[in-house]
């Protein structure tokens, strides 16, 4: 299966470059290509704003003779997208932007502005002193004095701040370690004697702390039975005076209803059962 997007293509032994003829077109052709809105716009015709980076397909040709610095200059024609009028803008690699020509007002830029203003003062004060003399001479006494005020102004700013600002930080430094020293020892104290008068009060005459036994403790040691059982009686016995002072009929109901379960009871579980009416 072949490659979609062929990179290698097939050249045979007898190809020759020079051979291939060339296509003969203007000189300033136009072609077709996407772009993006290099600044935002109004349209002139219609009013509609154009935002900086709105796509459109426009037309691309040369400027015919200018240049700057040797770099051509190009031309773009878009459209407005609401009353398809015309909107063309140039390169402008001079102050590596662009200018607008026709079909469209550019939006106020307040940096731009301000760069253009102060570009414009510089510009106008070169071209004085390119002119007089005596100008140049003017304006570097006013640098001069303008520097001595600023040395002056920042010299008193640094008086000012060494008489408010009278501070050892050494000292500083040192008496804040001393009192987080002296906070350490006084915690230590008082842990010291919140121990102190937790067990000065369990201690006996030995000088030891009497250790309490817990209640499983207890238990272990206690494990004789609560009740005792006479001599030459049997355990069973007592279930038999009890099954013998109830009524002859519960007896039976009892046997009656574990035969039909299929449960051999014994005298005991009888008097489980029985228990509740002891």
């Amino acid at each position: 299966m072949s490659e979609r997007k062929v990179l290698n293509k097939y050249y045979p032994p007898d190809f020759d470059p020079t051979q291939i003829p060339k296509l003969k077109g203007p000189k300033n052709r136009t072609f077709t290509i996407r772009i993006m809105a290099p600044f935002n716009m109004r349209c002139g015709t219609c009013g509609e704003y154009i935002y900086k980076g709105k796509k459109f397909n426009s037309r691309k040709e040369t400027v015919e003779n200018e240049t700057y610095l040797g770099l051509h200059i190009h031309r773009f024609y878009i459209k407005c997208p609401r009353c398809v009028a015309e909107i063309s803008f140039k390169t402008d690699p001079e102050n590596t932007d662009y200018a607008l020509e026709a079909g469209a007002t550019r939006n106020f830029e307040a940096a731009r502005t301000a760069a253009e203003l102060d570009k414009k003062e510089q510009q106008q004060i070169d071209d004085e002193e390119a002119n007089n003399p005596m100008k140049v001479l003017e304006n570097r006494t006013k640098q001069s004095r303008t520097e001595m005020e600023r040395i002056e102004q920042l010299e008193e700013l640094r008086d000012l701040n060494a008489r408010h600002c009278k501070v050892d930080h050494e000292n500083l430094i040192k008496s804040h370690q001393d009192f987080s020293e002296i906070m350490t020892k006084l915690q230590e104290e008082q842990d010291e004697e919140l121990v102190r008068s937790l067990f000065s009060g369990d201690k006996s005459e030995e000088g030891y702390i009497k250790r309490l036994h817990d209640s499983d403790d207890d238990d272990e040691d206690n494990d004789e039975p609560k009740f005792k059982i006479p001599k030459g009686v049997k355990p069973t016995d007592i279930l038999t005076e009890v099954c013998a002072q109830l009524p002859i009929t519960i007896i039976y109901m009892y046997r009656y209803r574990a035969q039909i379960l299929g449960i051999t009871a014994s005298l005991g579980e009888y008097y489980f059962y029985l228990t509740p009416y002891l």
